[in-house]
């Protein structure tokens, strides 16, 4: 008798926990610079708080707080955010105080090897233009262009 199953199980990501060391700064960094929506700010008490906020669009949230993780503040590293218009984002972010790198582009683009260019993949293409921000504890984060043109 065969015992094993064809049913395909689902994995759905829903929460990524930051490290940070101030959770009102990076609230703040969060939710009016980088335009995240406020979930949840729930503090029982001085030893838990958790807040929990997510990008728009998505259905993946972050959660900073205190007594949630015991690992020391950032840095976490490349952490995606896709985006349909980079530059777009880019300058939005900008204005709100955000340091965001330039865009730049992989090259080869469809035989990519490691190299980049800079400003925005000449074609658009999805997955190939890129631009990266932190947060104030170094919680790096990567900008993805996808969508842009519509096939």
């Amino acid at each position: 008798m065969n015992t094993s199953s064809t049913t395909v199980v689902t994995l759905s990501l829903e929460v990524i926990t930051l490290p940070v060391s101030d959770v009102d700064r990076a609230l703040r960094f969060y939710a009016h610079q980088v335009g995240f929506t406020l979930d949840v700010d729930y503090s029982p008490n001085d030893a838990f708080r958790v807040v929990q906020l997510t990008p728009p669009g998505s259905k993946c949230s972050i959660q900073i707080g205190r007594g949630l993780i015991d690992s020391p503040t950032g840095p976490l590293r490349n952490v995606y955010l896709v985006v349909t218009d980079l530059q777009d984002t880019r300058s939005r972010l900008l204005e709100r105080g955000v340091e965001v790198s330039e865009i730049r582009y992989k090259i080869p683009v469809d035989a990519w090897d490691g190299g980049f260019a800079p400003g925005l993949d000449p074609a658009r293409r999805d997955y190939a233009s890129f631009a990266e921000f932190s947060d104030p504890d170094g919680n790096s984060w990567v900008l993805q262009e996808r969508g842009y043109r519509k096939h």
